[in-house]
């Protein structure tokens, strides 16, 4: 702010004398009073101007100019400065209080924020670092209201250059910045687990995964009671594999046909569960499929028994010095087996690694005794059954009553080998199975969530024994 020239009445001392010493003074346009100190005519020392529309300085002087400190205030904004002056100029170390509650404490160049300051915006946001020209400009950090944190380079108040972003969900990206979002080479640790270390192009991966694809033929064929694997890659829409990308979590699930009853089918003679509604999964092949049990594949423990006598005889050669203790590690798999008897399968869940994962060494498990689409494909078949046959009434009732007490012989989801009665384990139905793998990331990366990847798996029977043993009838996926 400009002083201006004092040319009005005087009072306190003589027109044409040298005014010396304290004296108010008001100009000829009435919008300017000053009271104050002067020196040799000159306004200096302290003093105060008085502005008609309610501004007003309050400092020191030295030879008529605002030079020093001093608090100056703006009627027409609302914003008041205190700090240093210079030609009656805002300039130096100072504090702006703003209107609208945001406030500066910093350096000033002539009127504008330069230097190193504290910026608090009216959102409760901090910035402290270099400014020019009023913005953010060198390096500075700046403290989010929801608990992230930046701190890095700024040019002309954005994130560009080299930075350090730490989001309040724990999230934590470093690398290059432009234009205020990720530009060229970064890496983030995803609070989902995920990382991504690649390029970036406005705030995105430069190719980032977009589908889940399960490798192999379309259809897998799998023999009864055999354990599977199955590969997946993570690939953008030109089919290139995202090795940049790790931790993504994957899970693998299982289906079965859903069968829709006609209105005139009825299962009261069927001992359903109480909760019979079981979500509808969406698939490709034109119906929707119900969860089917998948578990980790565990080796037949009367395989393991076989090599009892050649662990004894290692014993035998090492002498008592072995610890092992077969016995104990059988029995204790056995009960870990019958402990699990009843509870739900443990989801299979793989974190992809370059772009990959493979779920190795699983199986489809025998349904429990009160899966529903069984029971109801049972009852298909014993209905279909009965217009087919020309048995007699008891006959019928003999092979229904069969074919019931089959589908619910005594098995669990936790497939145990070596059932307590020891007869076999009935056989997995012949089929069609539907093998999903679907993205679990919680929460998604960058607010997205790869589609479900889908595979056909057909169950065909074993090859028959070389013993001649009498196979038990399979049962067959309706198609």
């Amino acid at each position: 702010m400009a002083v201006p020239a004092a040319s009005g009445c005087y009072v306190g001392g003589v027109r044409r004398q040298l005014r010396d010493g304290f004296g108010r003074y008001t100009y000829p346009n009435s919008f300017f009073k000053y009271e104050g100190e002067w020196k040799d005519g000159k306004k200096h020392g302290h003093g105060k101007f008085l502005m008609k529309d309610g501004s007003y300085y309050e400092g020191e002087l030295v030879n008529g100019e605002i030079e020093g400190n001093g608090v100056r205030y703006w009627a027409s904004s609302g914003n008041e400065y205190c700090g240093q002056f210079s030609q009656g100029e805002v300039h130096g170390y100072g504090v702006m209080k703003y209107f609208d509650g945001t406030l500066y404490e910093g350096e000033f160049n002539y009127g504008a924020r330069a230097g190193h300051g504290a910026l608090t915006d009216k959102q409760g946001q901090i910035y402290r670092g270099a400014f020019h020209n009023h913005m953010k400009h060198g390096e500075g950090e700046l403290f989010y209201k929801n608990g992230d944190h930046y701190q890095g380079d700024w040019v002309v108040d954005r994130q560009q250059g080299h930075g350090v972003m730490k989001y309040a969900d724990g999230s934590l990206y470093e690398g290059q910045w432009r234009n205020g979002l990720f530009n060229g080479q970064g890496s983030i640790i995803h609070c989902s687990g995920m990382v991504y270390d690649g390029m970036w192009i406005n705030g995105r991966p430069a190719s980032e995964a977009t589908k889940l694809v399960i490798l192999g033929e379309p259809i897998q064929e799998l023999v009864q009671r055999s354990p599977f694997t199955i590969e997946v890659q993570l690939q953008n829409n030109e089919g290139e594999v995202m090795e940049a990308e790790n931790g993504r979590l994957l899970q693998i699930w299982a289906g079965v046909k859903h069968i829709q009853l006609s209105p005139n089918f009825s299962t009261t003679s069927l001992e359903l569960p109480e909760d019979t509604e079981e979500p509808l999964i969406e698939t490709p092949y034109g119906y929707n499929a119900i969860s089917y049990p998948l578990v980790e594949y565990v080796p037949d423990l009367d395989k393991i028994a076989s090599t009892e006598s050649e662990i004894m005889k290692i014993k035998d050669i090492e002498g008592s010095g072995s610890n092992l203790d077969f016995g104990a590690a059988t029995g204790s798999a056995n009960r870990s087996l019958n402990e699990e008897e009843d509870s739900a399968p443990v989801p299979i869940i793989q974190r992809a690694e370059r772009g990959y994962a493979a779920f190795r060494n699983i199986e489809l498990a025998p349904p429990s005794h009160c899966y529903r689409p069984f029971m109801i494909l049972d009852e298909l078949e014993k209905k279909a059954s009965k217009k087919s046959n020309s048995k007699t009434l008891s006959e019928k009732g003999t092979e229904s009553q069969e074919k019931i007490t089959e589908s619910r012989s005594d098995v669990s989801i936790k497939i145990d080998r070596k059932p307590k009665s020891g007869t076999e384990l009935p056989s997995i139905r012949l089929g069609e199975y539907v093998i999903m793998v679907t993205d679990m990331t919680s929460p998604p990366f960058l607010g997205r969530t790869l589609p479900t990847a889908f595979k056909l798996l057909k169950v065909v029977p074993q090859k028959p024994s070389k013993t001649g043993a009498r196979k038990e009838p399979h049962k067959v996926l309706s198609k």
